[in-house]
């Protein structure tokens, strides 16, 4: 069944489930329409947590033993996977703080809605190179574009934990180019850690899509709060749960949650200590 608009998360394995049930509830605090779950490595009789949610449909992610990879593997299958029209994508560890209905209709117009990276200039981004980041920032672009991805000095460096897109053939042409160049990413770890904005770049770059960039408050990172400066209230906050502050994990309390989280560590991994995340 397909729908007009609706929201994709991702959530390949159980350290991030907490985040998840808190994504789920911050949502459903302001939008009820379908919430696609590209689930792996959860054991089924954890389904009902998150089906709990009205209006959540589970769909299995690329499988992968490393979580990590399974995760990025299924951001590269979003526009294959989803039901909507119009879809919002955004990382199982956000929490929205207000209604979003102005991304669903800016997709009117446009392919893409994104937010830029903390560090949006591709070549200081040392985030994506192995090795030590003082070392290696002469070597970022012409590592990236050594292994053949198609960036330039003024490329930008976006934030994939959010994501808006219609469904149109220039969206769909984007996606399979950011499939094809995260394979480079994939083939090439003896210099590039398992991230996927480099790849991301060079598909924007090669298939040129219209596009909008919204402001950081629809992905404030609040790790790295001091590189913000805005005076807007967030509408999208980009933090996982045990460091979420308490305004935030106000917006999605309730007697459901309260008790999950109760139960939470007698259940749960401690996501803080995901052996994945250094991968």
């Amino acid at each position: 069944m397909n729908f007009e608009k609706g929201f994709i998360t991702i959530l390949t394995g159980m350290y991030s489930f907490q985040d998840c049930i808190h994504f789920l509830a911050s949502v459903r605090k302001f939008h009820q329409e379908p919430i696609i779950i590209l689930i792996d490595r959860v054991p089924p009789i954890f389904y009902p947590f998150l089906k709990a949610f009205k209006n959540v449909i589970l769909k299995p992610a690329p499988a992968n033993e490393n979580t990590v990879l399974a995760s990025r593997e299924a951001k590269l299958a979003l526009y294959a996977t989803s039901q909507f029209q119009k879809t919002i994508y955004l990382d199982s560890d956000i929490c929205l703080l207000s209604n979003i209905d102005d991304v669903f209709e800016a997709l009117e117009t446009e392919d893409l809605l994104l937010t830029e990276d903390v560090q949006p200039n591709i070549i200081k981004a040392t985030n994506l190179l192995r090795g030590k980041q003082q070392d290696i920032l002469a070597d970022v672009l012409p590592t990236l574009q050594a292994v053949g991805l198609p960036l330039q000095e003024d490329s930008i460096q976006y934030n994939g934990g959010f994501i808006a897109f219609s469904k149109t053939e220039i969206t769909a042409k984007f996606f399979d180019e950011f499939k094809r160049y995260f394979e480079i990413i994939k083939n090439n770890q003896d210099k590039l850690l398992l991230k996927d904005q480099g790849a991301f770049a060079a598909a924007i770059a090669t298939v040129q899509p219209k596009l909008k960039v919204l402001p950081p408050t629809y992905n404030y990172l609040s790790k790295w709060k001091e590189a913000y400066n805005i005076h807007e209230g967030i509408k999208v906050l980009h933090c996982t749960y045990p460091y979420r502050p308490q305004y935030a994990k106000d917006v999605t309390r309730s007697v459901y949650t309260r008790i999950f989280d109760k139960l939470a560590p007698l259940f749960l991994p401690n996501q803080i200590t995901n052996p994945w995340r250094t991968k």
